[in-house]
Parts: C-alpha cells; sequence; structure tokens
C-alpha cells in the first residue's frame, strides 16, 4: 500500500504532513512512501533525509498522487489536486469541511476524507490533536511576534538611566493557544492578565502566574458554562455588558492584547472593539490569532499588518503555524501518524479504517464517494 506526500500548494503554506521520522515508521510498517521533490524544504526536510528514511522522491504531484492509496496533506485538497488523487484513496488534512467548497468533488472521485481538525476531545485521542499541536506552536509565537512589533521591553529592568517598567499583556481566550500566550510572555517578564468564558480556566492561569480577569457570573450561569465545557452555553446580556466593560478595562490598560476565541465552524466572536483600541497607548500591539475566521478585534485584516491613527499596531497573521514550520511539521507529522496507527492491520500491511471506531467516526466528512459531513447552519 503506497503513502504520497505531495507539496502543499496553499499560499504561505510552510508545513509538510511527514517528516523522515514519520516516514521511516511507515516504512517499518511496510507501506511505500512517495514524496514530491521540495515537499519539505521550506520547513526544513530536504529530499535526501527522506530518501535515507526509504522514501521515493516523485517530481511532481500528480506522479507522487496518482498510485497512492493514502495521501497525507496539511491543507485540503483543492480542485485541481483532488483530480490528481487516485479514485477510491484515503485523504487526510485538515479540510475546514464547514467552508470548504469542494466535497462534492471529493466524492465524485470515491474519496474518503479525514478531517484532523475534527478529532475529539478524549484521552485516547490526545496524541492525534492536530488543533492543539499546532495551537501550542501558535500561542508561543504569536509573543514573540508581539514583542517583536513593540517597541519597548518585556521585562522590567533596572539601569541606571532609570526604570524599565515591564509590558502588561493581555491575553483573550484561554485554550491550548491562550495558556501558552500566557506562559510565553511570562517567561519573557511581562505582567500578565487573561480572561475566558469558562471558569475552570481561572487555575490554569493563575498556575502560569497570570491574573485572572473575572467577570461575575450568576449560578446559573457557571452550572452551563461547567455543563458545556464553556464554550457551548449562551450568556446573558448581562453578562455580555459586564465582559465587555471588563475586557475594555484591561485592554485599554494593556501594551499587548492577544486574542485567541474561535468557534468550531462559525465566526470568530468579536471581543475587542474599535471604541477600546482607540484607548490603547500609542505603541500598543494587538495580535489577532482569529483573524482567519473573522477576527476577534474590530479592524483587523487577514495577513496584513494594520496601524490605527492613534498608533496601535494590530497584526492579522492568518497562518501562525506555517512562521514554525520545521516544528509544527513535526508535530502535525505526528498526530497523523498517531491516528494512523491503531488502523493499520498488521497481517494485511495495510490500512483499514474502522468507521466506527470512536476516533474516526467524527472525522470522516466523504466515505467512499459520500458526503456525510453536515454543515452548521
Amino acid at each position: 500500500m503506497q503513502i504520497g506526500i505531495p507539496a502543499e500548494t496553499t499560499a504561505g503554506e510552510t508545513r509538510v504532513a511527514a517528516t523522515p521520522e514519520t516516514v521511516r515508521k511507515f516504512v517499518g510498517l511496510g507501506y511505500s512512501v512517495v514524496v514530491q521533490s521540495g515537499a519539505g524544504r521550506v520547513s526544513s526536510y530536504i529530499d535526501q533525509a527522506y530518501k535515507d528514511a526509504g522514501a521515493e522522491i516523485a517530481a511532481d504531484a500528480a506522479t507522487t498522487l496518482q498510485n497512492s492509496d493514502v495521501v497525507l496533506k496539511v491543507a485540503a485538497p483543492d480542485a485541481a489536486e483532488a483530480a490528481l488523487i487516485k479514485s477510491g484513496a484515503v485523504v487526510l488534512a485538515m479540510f475546514a469541511p464547514h467552508n470548504n467548497p469542494y466535497l462534492e468533488q471529493y466524492a465524485q472521485r470515491q474519496l474518503t476524507c479525514v478531517a484532523m481538525e475534527l478529532i475529539p476531545r478524549i484521552t485516547r485521542a490526545q496524541s492525534s490533536d492536530v488543533l492543539s499541536s499546532q495551537a501550542n506552536v501558535a500561542g508561543y509565537k504569536a509573543v514573540l511576534m508581539a514583542a517583536n512589533a513593540y517597541q519597548r521591553m518585556f521585562p522590567m529592568l533596572m539601569t541606571a538611566a532609570g526604570t524599565v517598567k515591564p509590558a502588561r499583556v493581555v491575553v483573550l481566550g484561554v485554550g491550548v493557544a491562550g495558556l501558552q500566550a500566557i506562559a510565553t510572555a511570562r517567561r519573557m517578564g511581562a505582567v500578565v492578565e487573561a480572561s475566558d468564558m469558562r471558569p475552570a480556566a481561572k487555575e490554569q492561569v493563575e498556575s502560569l502566574g497570570g491574573k485572572w480577569l473575572d467577570v461575575p457570573m450568576s449560578d446559573e450561569e457557571k452550572a452551563k458554562a461547567l455543563g458545556t465545557g464553556g464554550y457551548a452555553w449562551v450568556p446573558s446580556a448581562e453578562y455580555v455588558r459586564d465582559q465587555a466593560q471588563v475586557v475594555d478595562k484591561a485592554v485599554s490598560a494593556a501594551d499587548i492584547v492577544i486574542t485567541t476565541a474561535l468557534i468550531p465552524g462559525r465566526k470568530a466572536p468579536i471581543l475587542v472593539r474599535e471604541a477600546t483600541v482607540a484607548k490603547m497607548r500609542p505603541g500598543s500591539v494587538i495580535v489577532d490569532m482569529a483573524v482567519s475566521s473573522g477576527g476577534n478585534v474590530e479592524g483587523s485584516q487577514l495577513d496584513q499588518t494594520v496601524m490605527t491613527e492613534h498608533g496601535v499596531t494590530i497584526l492579522g497573521v492568518g497562518n501562525i503555524p506555517a512562521t514554525v514550520g520545521a516544528e509544527t511539521s513535526a508535530l502535525y507529522a505526528r498526530n497523523l501518524l498517531n491516528f494512523l496507527q491503531p488502523q493499520h492491520d498488521n497481517e494485511a500491511k495495510e490500512l483499514k479504517l474502522q468507521r466506527d471506531d470512536d476516533m474516526v467516526k467524527p472525522t470522516l466528512i466523504v466515505d467512499a464517494g459520500h458526503v456525510i459531513y453536515k454543515k452548521p447552519n
């Protein structure tokens, strides 16, 4: 059975879906692996390293894909790529199925499409959780981007010329990316505050040395937030008003703001209004990590740096993981390997997807030519 690793074609995408490390393990399981020439070059994985791991190097995408029974990608194939993939192949990628226009085309090619971002949050799936692995690195890099754009220092310094005050950082959204942003900013010496709709996140924030921005909640709201994991509950008008006031006060006084709030399959919520940005000091920096889903900050623009008339810099980098391609490729490739290994038939030396597996079933968006994913209303 052949696994194909094509080069990514999405603009700005530096990642690759397999590394020499994972190729070696696939070869050890009995697969033949074909890697498109140059597929890993931008993320620091050269063709010779893949050869040494046991892969065959193909000249182009067509040669890579035409005989591959399993295709590993980072971004979903577009129409042109899908036409090159062997009919009936299994394709693993981050498909963004809620706004992917090619699902019917995949079905026409009789493909089975596994959307890795739909991996369920269960214990045995943690090692395959691509969203967490990529968000962890993105949270770290977002702080470095902010520090690079910020014209002052992060840590407090005592100098003969006077004292340098520490930067004040506010993190909105305390998932994997937010927690890593808090930890990184604290390591760099900043004073950090953070907010999230999940009351349980308070302990995590404080364990990293951050200050929790508390929004008053009724007992009923706390029960809803705890019962849904924090993201599915609908807050009351009073909570929304109180949250806006807390965010406005904290952001207005911040030097750095990092927003991370995403709702799967939906537009990102607006957390920072233009009026609040206008209150920030000149030289302040905002990193909107949700910009590719509509943005958490009014005025942010996808893949653009915006300087407001008040001197605030808003960074809208749509694909932060791609700026750390070597590391994010290594993590993503291991996620795919960890997902596929339990589906490997040792006797037949081939992949046999266990479609009723509670780790596999939620990820199937197209199965043997049938679109089974239901887009949210």
